[in-house]
Order: structure tokens, then sequence, then C-alpha cells
């Protein structure tokens, strides 16, 4: 080694300042420049540190390092699963699928240029049948994909698919969509890999039209995965939609107490409106434009008085959009004794939803007072003797500072629309001091913010 060469070994001990400006055969010509520092550069567009430590041996990533990339991770996840209902892929009917796939495939042709008949044919089915496994399969994946895993979504969407769909049925109808393309995936590389062996023409044509018949005769078994699935497509979509930044009021009470009418009267949802229990089917959305404001109002299934345990799935449905979503509460309660639950049992209710729901805005509606008489509404299974102060007074005039309304003569109307602008001007408050800021400082938040 000469002295104006260097090893890799003296270059990396070697400091900044010598590799940069020494006179050697290395840096010819290169002189310093009088009082000039000289900083050392560094292009990065991120750098990533993480932590190991020794274990029997092994580098292993510490604890912390781990939590921190899966907290990137999930946050990560959970932006792409905003709104996810919306952003369902087009399932398509699984014939369609089925005779589309098999006219695709049966017009692959074979390998230019093949002079011999059998190595043409068996060529030629080979191709078919890979071309048909993975038409048939290439959407099956694209669902997959594409259907958000429930652990991911907001907890009222998970709500709605629970108790919409029924709970695991998601996940059982994509797992058997899953299965269906592993097995014309497995199957169809086995056929194709027996065309491909043929040693004659026939063999080749009489493993082809075997290999199309599985693929078909499995599809037309397991499809009914792919239907099932189309189905629940359709259902997610038709949920309501709900922005999580709008200020949002929910109509809450027993059932056929009045909460759809009140909905007509101050948005623009248009509920069904029908003389029996449980009428709301599912949650409702309409909106209201006040000076210049857009917010939302949502009507709820009926509550009735029971233990969660023993509650069907519109009542849950309530209560999941009172504990997932940032909502005012209007609560209706209906003394007149018409809408099939008295009033001790509303009163129960009331009591029950207030004391689980305190921290929400709050109004209290007594509904169809046009029919309310002087004396109160009493039960054959009620005894008015066992009744405490409270509830005497709650038959009467319902709870303290409860809006007294009738849709059908306009009474008290304008006061309850004035009432309810005031408190959703407070709940928008309420959601812009409570907005989070974005996840990650490099991400912009999306417009639905979960709070």
């Amino acid at each position: 080694m000469t002295s104006g060469s260097f090893t890799l070994l003296q270059l990396w001990q070697l400091p900044y300042s010598t590799l940069l400006f020494n006179r050697t055969k290395l840096c010819k010509g290169l002189y310093p420049l009088p009082r000039m520092k000289i900083y050392p550069l560094c292009f990065s567009k991120q750098m990533q540190t993480t932590t190991y430590e020794v274990v029997k041996g092994s580098y292993l990533e510490t604890s912390q390092t781990k939590h921190e990339n899966k907290t990137k991770e999930t946050a990560s996840e959970t932006l792409d699963t905003v709104g996810a209902f919306q952003k369902l892929p087009m399932v398509m009917p699984s014939v369609d699928i089925l005779y589309s796939s098999l006219r695709k495939a049966k017009r692959i042709a074979p390998t230019k240029g093949i002079a011999n008949a059998a190595k043409r044919e068996k060529n030629k089915g080979a191709k078919q049948l890979d071309a048909l496994m993975k038409e048939l399969t290439l959407p099956l994946r694209t669902y997959k994909d594409n259907f958000p895993n429930k652990r991911q979504l907001h907890p009222y969407e998970r709500s709605l698919i629970e108790l919409t769909l029924g709970d695991g049925n998601y996940e059982e109808v994509l797992g058997k969509v899953d299965y269906l393309r592993k097995k014309l995936v497995s199957v169809g590389k086995e056929h194709a890999s027996l065309c491909a062996q043929s040693t004659t023409k026939r063999e080749a044509e009489e493993r082809l039209v075997e290999g199309m018949r599985k693929l078909e005769e499995i599809f037309l078994s397991d499809g009914k995965a792919v239907d099932d699935l189309m189905q629940i497509a359709k259902t997610l979509r038709a949920m309501p939609v709900v922005d999580l930044e709008m200020p949002t009021l929910c109509l809450v009470g027993a059932p056929n107490v009045g909460k759809s009418s009140l909905v007509r009267i101050l948005s623009t949802g248009k509920p069904e409106i029908c003389n029996y229990p449980f009428t709301t089917r599912g949650i409702l959305m309409g909106h209201i434009a006040l000076s210049y404001q857009n917010f939302q109002v949502t009507d709820t299934p009926g509550i009735l008085r029971r233990c969660d345990e023993d509650r069907n799935n519109l009542e849950k449905l309530t209560l999941a959009v009172l504990s997932h979503l940032p909502t005012a509460v209007l609560f209706v309660h209906d003394l007149t004794g018409e809408c099939g639950t008295s009033p001790s049992d509303q009163f129960l209710i009331y009591q029950e939803i207030k004391e689980r729901f305190s921290e929400h805005l709050w109004i209290d509606v007594v509904s169809k007072c046009d029919l309310l008489e002087e004396s109160p509404v009493l039960y054959v299974t009620e005894n008015a003797e066992d009744d405490n102060d409270e509830l005497l007074k709650y038959r009467k005039v319902g709870p303290d500072g409860a809006l007294r309304v009738s849709v059908t003569n306009e009474v008290g109307l304008n006061e309850l629309k004035n009432r309810v602008h005031e408190v959703l001007v407070s709940q928008s408050a309420r959601l812009n001091i409570q907005k989070p800021e974005g996840i990650l400082d490099n991400i912009s938040s999306p417009r639905k913010t979960f709070i």
C-alpha cells in the first residue's frame, strides 16, 4: 500500500474534513477555504429508529418499539376505514360471475407457432383452465380485500353490523367467500397441470372438459356465499350516513310516543308513521337548516322497560347511537296512555337512559298534549298508592322543564324548534372543543373524525 492510498477501514476512521480537503490521490486538487466552517450533510426523507435487546444470543425488538409500530399501523388502518360502508365494492351475482368467466376463458387461443396438434390442444386447455380459475377468483379476492375488517371500524359502524346482520354473520360470509376462492385456485391449478401433461389431443380435450366442469360445479355449489355478500353490501350501503362533525339531535322514547311525527316536523326526514309499536325499524336520518347552519336529526326505535340482556336488536340500535355518536337527546314522553307503555314504565325508562347518558345535552318533550286530561292516566296493572311524589308529578306534567307539544294542533312547535336550535348550537360548540388533532402530524385528518 502506497503512502497516498487508504484502506476502507482507514477511510472510515479519518475525519470528514481530511476526506474532503486533504491532498491525496483520492481528493487531488482540493484546498480548504480560510475561515470556512465545514458541516456534515445528511439527506434523509425520514429517519427510523428501532431499539433492540439481546435475548438468548439474539437481537429482538423491545416491547416499546413494537408498541409504537403497532400504534402507527393502527392509526393508518383507522384512517382508511372511515365511512367504510360507502366504500364497499359492488358485488356481482354469482351466476353473472360464472358465465362471464366461462365466456372469457373459452375465447383463449393456444400459443401461436405450435405445429403439433396434441401439443397445441394441451397448451390451449391449460391456458383456458388457468384463465377460468383467475376470472372466477379475481372478484372474490377483490371482495375479501375491500370489505373492511370489523375490528377496525368505528364502534357505531361495528354495532350496526352486529345488530343488523347478526353477530358473527358478516365474518362468516367473508370467510366462506375466501374459502371458495382458495378451493377454486387449488382445483384450477391441479386440472391445468393435468391438461398440460396430456400425451394426446383427445386426452387434452377430455381433461379440459373435466376441469371446466369441476370448476363450474364448485362455483355453483358454494357460490351462495357471493350472493349473501351481495345482500350484505346492499344492506350496509343503505345505512344512513352520519357526519360525525355535524351536530346531531337523537329522538328517544318508548315505542309509538310520537318520535317519528316530530322528526317530520323538525327535519327533512320522512319516517313511517303508524299506530303500532316499533314502527321505526332502523336508524332514520333527517336534516335541519337553521340560520345558515346544517344539523342532523336521528329517529330511533322505541325502548321498553327491561334489562339490556332482554332487549331486541332494534332497542340495541338506539343504545348504540347514544353510546357511540356525539348527539344531543330529545326524549319524548306520552302521558295519554295511547302508546301502549304506561307512564310509570316510561318514567323508569327515562330515569335509566338519562342516568346512563347524563353527559348528553337534553330536551324533554311531552307529546300529544291535546289529548291530555286533567286526571292522570292509570293502567289497570298500576297501583296509584305505590307512587312516590316524583312519579305522581310525572304522571301529570312530565319531567321538570318539559315542553308540551301537539303535532295535530300545532301547539308548542315554534317553542320546540327554538329550543332545538339552541341545543344544537351548544352541541356544535362542544364538537369544536372536543375535535381531536390529526392522528399523525404528516397526515391530514379526514372529513369524518371519530370522537
